[in-house]
C-alpha cells in the first residue's frame, strides 16, 4: 500500500531560499559574464547542463501560485532552478547582492568543469510543463490509424474506404481469410442515426465473404460481417451486461454491444502488430507535446509488451502509467505485475487497475437511473453487478492497487460511489493514500456531484467528450438530466484538493491535448458540418485556462502518484516540458487550435522538434 503524503498540492516543493536563489542566478550570469557558450544550433539533447529562456513571463511553472517566469536551468534530467531573466541581468553586473567568490564557489561545487549552454525560445512562444493524458488507449490509437473511420459520414463511405484499404494491401487482397479490422464509425453522424448491419458489407462484392470487424468510435460496440457471424458456433439468447442486436426472426444483425463483444473470435494481436501500433502512437503523441500517458485498460499481454519494449529498446520515449485490466468477475490482481518507475529511465509504472461499470452514451449503454429519453425501453447496461464490483474493489484495495472505474451514466456513478464510500468507511482507510478514481464521470445526479468531492474520490474527465456528445446528448438525456452532465467546473469546486485530471480517451477522441484544452475552456466543438461551431449548454461549467493547464500537468501527475516529481517547472522536478509557438494562456480562443509544438522534452532531452 502506498505511503503517499496526504497533503496536496505540495506546498512549495523543494523551495529555494532567497539567498540560494541569488547564488544560482549569480552562477547563471557569472558564466554569461565570463565565457558563456551560446549555441542555438545545438539542442539540449547534447548538453548535461543548460539554461532555457522564454520571452518575459512566458514560462508557466504551474506551481502553488501559478507563477510565470522566464528561465529554467536543467541539470541532467532535473530542473535545478526556475526564475526571471531580469533578476539574472542585475546579478550579472556583479552588484553587492552576491559576492563574486560566492558565485564561483557555488558554480564549481555544483557544475565542476562545465560551462553553461544558453538557449532561447522564439518570440511569442511559451514553455509549459510536459503535458499528460490522464485517460487514453495507447495501442488502440496506432491500431485505429491504420484504418481510421471517424471521418466517414455514411455506411457507403465506410465500404468505400475498406475497399480502398484492401486494394492497397496486396497481402489482404490475396487472402480472403485475413481479418480486416478498423475503428471509428459513429452512427449518430449518419443521416439515419441507426446501427449498421452485417448485410451492409455484402453490398460490396470485394468485401463479401471476408471476416470484418469494425469497432465503434467509443469501442463499446462491434460491427461484424456475416462471415464473422458464421465463425461463432452458437450465440446465447442474452448476455449479462451486453446486447446482441437482433432483427427480423431474431436474427443477429452484426452489432455486439459491451460484454457481448467478447463473443467475437478475434485473433490475438501479434507482437509485430503491437509494435507497429505503439510506434505510431509514440510518434503522434510526442508531436503534440505529450510526455506522460495513463493507459486506461492494459491487458496482461499489453503489459508484457511494454516490459519487453523497455528491455529491447532500453528506454521509453514517454512516461507510461498503466491501469491493468483482465476481463473476469473473479479476482485477478495476481496477474498484474507491480512496476514503479521501471526500466533504465524509470518511465514505466503499473500500480493501478481498471474496472468497468457500464457502457457508453452513444450506443445507449451508459447505465441511467431512468430510461433514455429517446429510447424509453432501456436504462442502459451494467457490465458488472454491484456485488461483483464491491468484491473486486475491496480485494484490490487490500492488495494495494489504485482502483480506477469506468462510469458514464448517473446510475453507474452512483453504484461506484456507493462502493467507494463503503470501502472508505472502514477504519484506517486513507483516501489520499489510495486515490481511487472514477473515469469519465459524464452524467451525475446533483447529490453525487457533491458526494464525490466529500469522499475525496478523483474524477478523471475528458473535455472533448462533452463537445463530441453535444450532437445527441440532450436527445438521449432530456433537458433536466443533462444539467448534471459534463459538469467540470462543479466537479473541480467539489474536489477537496482541487484536483481534476484531464484526458482525451484517444482514439475515441483526437490525441492532441489542445483539443481537450479548447473544449474545456470554450465548451465549443469544431468537429463537423453542417454546423462548424456549436456550443454545449451550460458554459458556466467551462474551466479557466489555468485550471485546464493544471488538469493536464499537475493534476494528472497527482492522479498517478507523481506530483513530487512531475507536473510543475521548479527545482527538483523532472525536466519534462513543452515549447509551444504561441501563448495559449492569452491568445483569443479562436487561435488555440492553431498552436503548434516546437519541442517536446523528456528528462531534459529533446525528443521531438528542436530549440
Amino acid at each position: 500500500m502506498s505511503t503517499k503524503p496526504p497533503a496536496h498540492p505540495p506546498r512549495a516543493a523543494h523551495p529555494l531560499g532567497a539567498a540560494r536563489t541569488r547564488l544560482v542566478l549569480g552562477a547563471l550570469l557569472a558564466a554569461v559574464a565570463c565565457r558563456l557558450y551560446v549555441a542555438y544550433h545545438v539542442g539540449p539533447r547534447d548538453k548535461d547542463v543548460y539554461a532555457l529562456c522564454a520571452p518575459p513571463g512566458s514560462l508557466y511553472t504551474v506551481d502553488d501560485r501559478d507563477t510565470t517566469t522566464d528561465c529554467i536551468v536543467v541539470r541532467h534530467d532535473t530542473i535545478d532552478w526556475a526564475g526571471p531573466k531580469r533578476t539574472a541581468a542585475i546579478l550579472s553586473r556583479r552588484t553587492a547582492h552576491v559576492p563574486a567568490e560566492q558565485v564561483h564557489a557555488y558554480w564549481h561545487s555544483h557544475y565542476p568543469k562545465r560551462r553553461l549552454s544558453l538557449f532561447h525560445t522564439p518570440p511569442g512562444s511559451i514553455i509549459v510543463p510536459g503535458l499528460s493524458d490522464s485517460h487514453a488507449h495507447i495501442l488502440e490509437w496506432g491500431f485505429k490509424e491504420q484504418l481510421p473511420l471517424a471521418d466517414c459520414n455514411s455506411v457507403q463511405e465506410i465500404l468505400a474506404k475498406i475497399k480502398q484499404y484492401i486494394q492497397s494491401h496486396p497481402e489482404v487482397l490475396d487472402d480472403p481469410t485475413r481479418w480486416i479490422t478498423g475503428m471509428g464509425w459513429d452512427q449518430t453522424k449518419w443521416p439515419s442515426g441507426k446501427f449498421p448491419t452485417a448485410d451492409d458489407f455484402d453490398r460490396e462484392p470485394l468485401l463479401r465473404g471476408r471476416p470484418i470487424l469494425l469497432a465503434r468510435i467509443d469501442v463499446h460496440a462491434y460491427w461484424v460481417s456475416n462471415r464473422v457471424l458464421e465463425l461463432i458456433p452458437a450465440l446465447p439468447d442474452e448476455v449479462d451486461g451486453g446486447i446482441i442486436v437482433r432483427g427480423d426472426a431474431n436474427k443477429p444483425t452484426g452489432i455486439f454491444v459491451d460484454n457481448a463483444m467478447a463473443l467475437i473470435p478475434l485473433p490475438e494481436r501479434t507482437h509485430d502488430q503491437m509494435l507497429e501500433s505503439f510506434e505510431i502512437t509514440m510518434r503522434d503523441a510526442l508531436s503534440v507535446g505529450l510526455t506522460s500517458i495513463h493507459d486506461a485498460a492494459s491487458s496482461t499481454a499489453d503489459i508484457a509488451f511494454y516490459k519487453q519494449s523497455v528491455h529491447s529498446h532500453r528506454t521509453l520515449q514517454i512516461r507510461l502509467y498503466l491501469m491493468g485490466n483482465v476481463v473476469s468477475d473473479e479476482y485477478w490482481g495476481a496477474q498484474i505485475p507491480r512496476l514503479v518507475n521501471y526500466g533504465r529511465d524509470a518511465r514505466l509504472t503499473v500500480r493501478a487497475v481498471k474496472l468497468f461499470t457500464d457502457g457508453a452514451l452513444g450506443s445507449w449503454g451508459a447505465s441511467l437511473l431512468a430510461p433514455y429519453a429517446d429510447k424509453p425501453d432501456t436504462t442502459g447496461l451494467l457490465r458488472s453487478s454491484p456485488a461483483v464490483l464491491r468484491n473486486l474493489v475491496g480485494k484490490f484495495y487490500e492488495d494495494g492497487f489504485q482502483v480506477n472505474i469506468h462510469a458514464i451514466g448517473d446510475r453507474a456513478n452512483k453504484v461506484v460511489l456507493d462502493i467507494f464510500e463503503d470501502v472508505l468507511g472502514a477504519d484506517g482507510v486513507d483516501v489520499r493514500a489510495w486515490q481511487p478514481r472514477i473515469e469519465h464521470v459524464q452524467i451525475m445526479q446533483e447529490s453525487d456531484l457533491k458526494r464525490v468531492g466529500r469522499l475525496g474520490v478523483i474524477t478523471s474527465v475528458q473535455p472533448t467528450h462533452a463537445t463530441s456528445d453535444m450532437w445527441y446528448a440532450e436527445t438521449r438525456l432530456g433537458a433536466d438530466r443533462i444539467r448534471g452532465a459534463y459538469a467540470y467546473q462543479t466537479l473541480l469546486r467539489s474536489s477537496a484538493d482541487g484536483i481534476l485530471p484531464l484526458g482525451s480517451d484517444f482514439p475515441v477522441e483526437g490525441i492532441n491535448p489542445l483539443l481537450g484544452f479548447y473544449a474545456a475552456v470554450a465548451r465549443l466543438s469544431v468537429r463537423r458540418a453542417p454546423v462548424p461551431v456549436c456550443r454545449i449548454r451550460y458554459p458556466a461549467e467551462a474551466l479557466t485556462r489555468t485550471q485546464a493547464l493544471r488538469g493536464m500537468t499537475r493534476d494528472a501527475a497527482y492522479a498517478s502518484f507523481a506530483e513530487r516529481e512531475r507536473g510543475m517547472l521548479g527545482r527538483g522536478m523532472k525536466a519534462d516540458y513543452v515549447v509551444l509557438d504561441r501563448d495559449v494562456m492569452r491568445v483569443p480562443v479562436g487561435e488555440l487550435l492553431e498552436a503548434k509544438v516546437l519541442a517536446t522534452v523528456v528528462d531534459g532531452r529533446v525528443v521531438y522538434g528542436s530549440i
